[in-house]
């Protein structure tokens, strides 16, 4: 029971700092830091000990955000599909076996995408239809 509470925190952390580095003002604020710290190094005559720690600090917040972005996409990920297999099985029109598709070998990915291809370009060939004087010959005659 703890663990799981322990993961819905730890899912709820990701998305709020996921929602706020999303947002236009964090990319600004990242920007005047970056900018302040680059003049501030170069007044100090670039000192080593700083860069190491600068790079070791981008670093660790690049290391954290590669898996808030990964635990959001993978959470919209879920939602969006659970959202189209609702859609796939309320038409009646539909076909059944694309829900959950995508467990589905290779093989079957291919050949399913090479027959919805197919199934495009049938209907967007264009129906020949007889040209004016053509109908006009017809009425003609």
């Amino acid at each position: 029971m703890e663990n799981s509470s322990m993961q819905r925190r730890i899912s709820r952390i990701l998305q709020w700092v996921g929602d706020v580095t999303s947002r236009s003002g964090a990319a600004a604020i990242v920007t005047i830091v970056i900018l302040g710290f680059l003049v501030t190094l170069s007044l100090a005559g670039f000192p080593g000990r700083w860069q190491t720690g600068f790079t070791t600090v981008v670093e660790s917040i690049t290391l954290v955000m590669l898996f808030v972005i990964q635990h959001t996409q993978s959470r919209h990920q879920i939602a969006l599909q659970l959202k189209l297999d609702e859609l796939i099985r309320t038409s009646p029109e539909a076909d059944d076996h694309l829900v959950h598709i995508e467990f589905a070998d290779d093989t079957e990915l291919i050949n399913r995408e090479r027959g919805q291809i197919a199934h495009h370009e049938f209907v967007r060939e264009p129906i020949m239809e007889p040209t004016d004087t053509e109908a006009l010959d017809e009425d003609t005659h």
